[in-house]
């Protein structure tokens, strides 16, 4: 099976990079269950077009700050050399990552020296297809200076109106042909091999957790190439079982180049995420749950991936009687949109709990093939219903006429309706609820389909 191809949105500050991100993928969202706390400054979606399914990334996250005294507030005018350094960064990472790149630039003010910076980079990645999107063309004389792109010597250019929507059909159907024409390689699958991606922001832990997971087992069955560039899978032997460790300790660090590369970290998070089957999320036990750890966790629940709550450095926090009990309070208030996920509170420095991590992730791990029977699944619905009869719309009402699970890894339930169109959000989430009192998947998404009675389409 192929991995989702990954196209990147790149760009100077004010080009329209989140405009069209969320052109790109708003359709799609909008009929996506919406994960609560999620979907905010989010930098990552899936988005589709003619059948073709890609996940888009928006470095639109990544602020440039103008030096302190200065109020020129217009898109890179003469002081914008002193964004070089970060615009650079933000360019850079994506291009390594991604398998098409979109460089946006602003039609209306022209080739600026931050778009040559952009474009200077990406002529060194030959072969990675490139797309010049020339945004904000919104007359006709603005269209025509949109082809002055050609001059950064990058790829077609492609004059859009990320805003109105103009041009953006014919940008994507050259994503697809680019794509269509450079096939990613397919991946093996092995359903019995237990994948864990660890993954968290800079400076969590990620790498020394690994190390000491591998010097643990001291029992390396080789290092395996990974799907993620410049990243490196380990497989070792647990309890006679071999485990797979997707390392993603090779995003960037904290450093100079702070505003905003945190959040772009998110990028090969996502990559370990999308080959995962469990996922540590590692959290800074100083530091507390941030935006950015929440972020990571959606992603996990949009993936359907099992999650692990790891929090870090406990031995570096000053604790007393209630610490442990007020930092669950706060994992369940912020994490209130995950199927109630086990935490460890570990330090990966002094190897305090690390012994539980990996009997945790094998746990939830083997949480994602339970079947539950489907006489005891019909039980349940029926007595749901009578608890709790499905809302109306109108005249009509939603009639659930038969359940079964039709899947595993992960749990995917299908429920036989009359009308899909009578399913309401919170009536998907009261169910989803009462199949949990079956078997509470603990840390693992399910799925819920809904197929009409003349079973002609599923939602």
């Amino acid at each position: 099976m192929a991995r989702k191809p990954l196209v990147a949105l790149v760009g100077r500050p004010n080009v329209g990079k989140s405009t069209l991100f969320n052109r790109l993928v708003g359709e799609r969202m909008a009929v996506t269950d919406p994960i609560p706390g999620t979907t905010r400054d989010r930098i990552q979606s899936e988005s589709d077009w003619r059948g073709l399914v890609f996940d888009v990334v928006d470095t639109g996250g990544i602020e440039v700050y103008q030096p302190k005294g200065t109020r020129d507030t217009t898109p890179l005018a003469e002081g914008s050399i002193d964004f070089v350094p970060q615009i650079k960064a933000q360019a850079l990472q994506a291009v390594q990552d991604a398998d098409l790149v979109i460089m946006l630039v602003d039609a209306t003010h022209g080739i600026t020296a931050a778009d040559e910076e952009i474009a200077e980079i990406l002529r060194r990645h030959e072969g990675k297809p490139i797309l010049v999107a020339a945004n904000k063309v919104d007359t006709p004389k603005i269209k025509d200076n949109a082809f002055d792109f050609y001059g950064l010597g990058v790829g077609e250019v492609y004059p859009i109106s990320a805003y109105h929507g103009g041009g953006v059909g014919d940008l994507l159907d050259a994503v697809v042909d680019a794509l269509q024409t450079n096939p990613l390689p397919e991946e093996e699958e092995d359903d019995d091999l237990l994948r864990i991606a660890i993954v968290g922001r800079p400076n969590v832990g990620k790498s020394s957790l690994l190390n000491l997971l591998m010097g643990e087992e001291r029992a390396i069955v080789s290092p395996i190439a990974g799907t993620t560039r410049d990243a490196i899978d380990s497989e070792i032997t647990w309890h006679g079982e071999t485990v797979r460790l997707i390392d993603t300790a090779g995003i960037r660090r904290r450093g100079k180049i702070e505003p905003g590369v945190e959040k772009f970290s998110v990028l090969r998070s996502m990559r370990a995420i999308e080959r995962a089957d469990v996922v540590l999320l590692l959290i800074d036990a100083v530091d507390g749950v941030t935006e950015q750890d929440q972020h990571i966790a959606g992603y996990v629940m949009e993936s359907h991936k099992s999650i692990v709550l790891i929090v870090n450095k406990w031995d570096v926090l000053e604790k007393d009687e209630f610490t442990i009990n007020r930092f669950r309070e706060t994992l369940r208030q912020k994490f209130d949109f995950l199927p109630d996920p086990p935490a460890l509170f570990i330090s990966a420095l002094t190897g305090q709990r690390v012994h539980q991590v990996l009997e945790t992730a094998n746990r939830i791990w083997e949480n994602r093939f339970h079947r539950i029977p489907t006489a005891e699944l019909n039980r349940l619905l029926r007595a749901s219903v009578q608890k709790h009869p499905p809302p109306t719309s109108g005249t009509k009402r939603l009639k659930l006429l038969y359940l079964s699970q039709v899947a595993v890894n992960p749990p995917v339930f299908l429920f036989h309706v009359n009308d899909t169109r009578l399913v309401h959000f919170t009536y998907k989430r009261y169910l989803e609820n009462q199949i949990r009192t079956l078997f509470p998947f603990e840390g693992t998404p399910i799925r819920l389909s809904f197929r009409p009675r003349d079973g002609n389409k599923d939602e």
